[in-house]
């Protein structure tokens, strides 16, 4: 058996209490985000650029619009700091968030328990309904009821809350899971799947850009998903600034301005 003289002990004591002190000081050095924010007077927000609507890059300006697009420059704005938006994408959320390559993700993130367990969530802005997208001339899927049956076949993107919502709803359809919303695109405009399925402002894109779409519609409520913007976990002053930031939009109407602006009053969340 091995004895640790008093003094010994004592001196790793001090060690263990000194090295978790300077752990701590370290720690309580960096800050909130928020203040290194402001210190560099720099907002880094990631967004999805081809989401209609909501942060989406046109091709022919190669500017960014949308309702997330405006929300960021009015947040930079209420802070005092030069806005930079950071491409990124529903498959990436996770790791762009948590490594550090924005400060929030401000694209209409849909707050599922997938994602709780990961990263921590403003107050919603939005909800939004499941959408199927089919072809004109698809005669297998006529209305909703259709969807669900032997043979037809369902496509989703990959990382997006279809994902999993539509693992748990098809019982008889097969469920086509792709790595690009564009890929679910052209498997249904090719015919090799039947429908895929997105949310309210992305279907409006596909209506507005392409001739061979036809939208359709749940009879009733199928899966509500409420919107908000996403940020990593812990550093609760940073969150409650972005809290107070989406009470403040929605209270001073420059949330449903901004919604009305880009088609979505019908899912703006004001309260």
């Amino acid at each position: 058996m091995i004895r640790t003289s008093p003094s010994l002990a004592v001196l790793a004591f001090c060690l263990m209490a000194t090295s978790g002190a300077d752990t701590a000081q370290a720690e309580e050095s960096e800050g909130s985000r928020f203040d290194r924010i402001i210190a560099g007077k720099l907002l880094k927000v990631c967004i999805w650029p081809d989401y209609y609507g909501i942060s989406y890059r046109n091709p022919k300006s190669g500017l960014l619009d949308g309702i997330d697009i405006d929300m960021a420059n009015a947040l930079g704005t209420d802070i005092g700091v030069r806005v930079e938006f950071v491409d990124s994408s529903f498959s990436r959320l996770a790791d762009d968030v948590l490594g550090g390559r924005c400060d929030v993700a401000m694209f209409a993130i849909g707050v599922t328990p997938g994602r709780q367990k990961v990263l921590r969530f403003t107050s919603p802005h939005l909800v939004s309904d499941i959408y199927a997208i089919t072809t004109r001339s698809n005669r297998r899927i006529r209305d909703w009821e259709d969807i669900d049956k032997p043979g037809i076949r369902i496509a989703v993107a990959k990382g997006t809350l279809h994902e999993p919502v539509m693992r748990e709803k098809l019982q008889q359809a097969s469920l086509i899971v792709l790595d690009t919303p564009h890929a679910r695109e052209q498997e249904v405009e090719s015919g090799r799947a039947d429908a895929f399925m997105t949310d309210y402002p992305y279907s409006r894109r596909m209506l507005d850009s392409a001739d061979w779409a036809r939208l359709i519609t749940p009879d009733t409520a199928y899966h509500l998903t409420p919107y908000a913007y996403a940020l990593a976990p812990g550093d609760d002053r940073w969150f409650e600034r972005l809290q107070d930031f989406v009470s403040a939009v929605k209270a001073d109407g420059r949330l449903a301005t901004s919604a009305e602006r880009h088609g979505l009053s019908t899912i703006v969340q004001i309260r």
